[in-house]
């Protein structure tokens, strides 16, 4: 199973929109034994994440009131993507292509005032 971030508002009613989101390339964001391998693992942990590890166990909603901090938290992470990967065992372009496609989700829902999930 794939991991797939995409970005989302709420509407009127407080219901979850979905944006239209780029190619199926653009919304990839690992695989299912990412969420504790390499997002929910000890290293990112120590980096002081709080966004990330909640994908070890679970999906992660990035409110839209979060965004900016989770924004925040993934310029910490993109310092340590080789850390990542040496740790993780995954390949750091695998990491990074991942990982990019999360970040441009998250700049589409800040510029639309939405969220991100990642599932």
């Amino acid at each position: 199973m794939t991991l797939l971030v995409h970005t989302y508002v709420y509407d009127a009613d407080g219901t979850r929109e979905f944006l239209e989101d780029p190619d199926h390339a653009e919304t990839m964001a690992g695989f299912e034994n990412t969420r504790g391998r390499l997002w929910g693992s000890e290293a990112i942990r120590a980096l002081g994440a709080r966004f990330f590890p909640r994908l070890d166990g679970g999906d992660l909603y990035v409110e839209p009131v979060e965004v900016n901090d989770f924004l925040a938290e993934c310029e910490v992470v993109r310092a340590h993507v080789d850390h990542l990967a040496e740790r993780s065992g995954y390949d750091a372009d695998y990491i990074t292509a991942r990982f990019d496609n999360i970040v441009a989700a998250a700049v589409r829902a800040k510029a639309e005032g939405g969220g991100v999930i990642v599932w």
